[in-house]
């Protein structure tokens, strides 16, 4: 399903992201870009995602049908998970030789960090333009949306519900806290979410056998080993091993966190009492109780359990 058009280089650019600093920034870095990578064709996108519109997967899966053979994502966390999605089309990959690469300039970088990709643009542009590929697992997840409708979304790194997907939302409703930049906001938003917050009743099971009632606080569907602004929440992650892991925390409470908080940072977490780690090749995750259990996508919050989470083995190859 190859498009027509000539093979080219496209960039899917936020220029909204890291505060508007990519917007700003990108005559430079565009200038990086064609100094290693040669022409480079610019997509920008005009509006913020909604749980049924993805600028960013659109721009990319018409960059696509015209030819890119190298779609860069340049932006945050979310903005590459949306490049991810624009890959795909009715299940399949729109054209599988493709490749992707990513410029973080967001507020989190947590995808890269998993691969020790550079932070500094110019770096990073050197790092794509030295071609070296790897083929990487994607997640599929079908889920609840917001208004009540079954939707599925492709993922890069981490999908997770419980705490996470109630302090996604309190970080992008955040107004004054982001000011004092991401890493505050999203610690700010975890206590204040923690909180209130109270682990909920969830089946969870696997297609290796594993089952099992748990209130959760927290659980990961990991394919990369990092979110939140480099919590390392799935310290043995392998992005290219067929499987996810699945890190389920149990009961976890507002003191775990604020005692614990070291932990996660450094992926010890994963040796307590109350957190399992499973390998998976699919999970899913039925809410037992009344209230929501929200889901955090690659730090977008698009909706709720119930949801069902797929591997796809070796779906893309990322120049990294």
């Amino acid at each position: 399903m190859s498009g027509g058009g000539m093979p080219h280089v496209a960039a899917v650019v936020n220029p909204r992201s890291g505060g508007g600093r990519t917007g700003r920034a990108w005559r430079v870095i565009s200038e990086t870009i064609e100094k290693e990578l040669g022409p480079v064709r610019t997509h920008f996108t005009a509006a913020p995602s909604t749980p049924h519109f993805l600028p960013a997967a659109e721009l990319t899966s018409r960059a696509l049908k015209e030819g890119a053979q190298l779609v860069i994502a340049v932006g945050g966390d979310g903005t590459i998970d949306e490049v991810v999605n624009g890959f795909f089309e009715h299940g399949l990959p729109i054209n599988p030789e493709a490749h992707i690469a990513i410029l973080n300039a967001g507020t989190g970088g947590d995808f890269r960090r998993t691969f020790d990709m550079p932070e500094e643009t110019a770096e990073g542009v050197k790092r794509i333009a030295s071609g070296d590929t790897r083929r990487i697992d994607i997640g599929k997840l079908t889920f609840i949306a917001e208004d009540g409708q079954e939707t599925t979304r492709y993922f890069n790194n981490i999908a997770s519900f419980g705490l996470s997907g109630e302090t996604v939302r309190a970080v992008n409703n955040a107004t004054w806290q982001k000011s004092f930049g991401g890493n505050f906001a999203f610690t700010w938003a975890t206590l204040m979410t923690a909180w209130r917050h109270k682990p909920r009743p969830v089946k969870i099971e696997t297609d290796e056998g594993f089952e099992t009632v748990a209130n959760i606080g927290l659980t990961a569907v990991a394919n990369g080993r990092y979110f939140g602004s480099g919590l390392k929440v799935a310290p043995d992650a392998e992005p290219d091993d067929g499987l996810f892991d699945v890190v389920i925390m149990r009961d976890l409470g507002f003191m775990d966190l604020v005692k614990g908080g070291g932990d996660l940072r450094e992926g010890t977490h994963v040796n307590g009492p109350k957190v399992d780690v499973v390998r998976a090749r699919s999970v899913t995750a039925t809410p037992l109780g009344t209230e929501p259990v929200l889901i955090d996508v690659d730090g977008e919050g698009p909706g709720r359990l119930p949801a069902r989470f797929e591997i796809l083995p070796g779906a893309l190859t990322l120049r990294c």
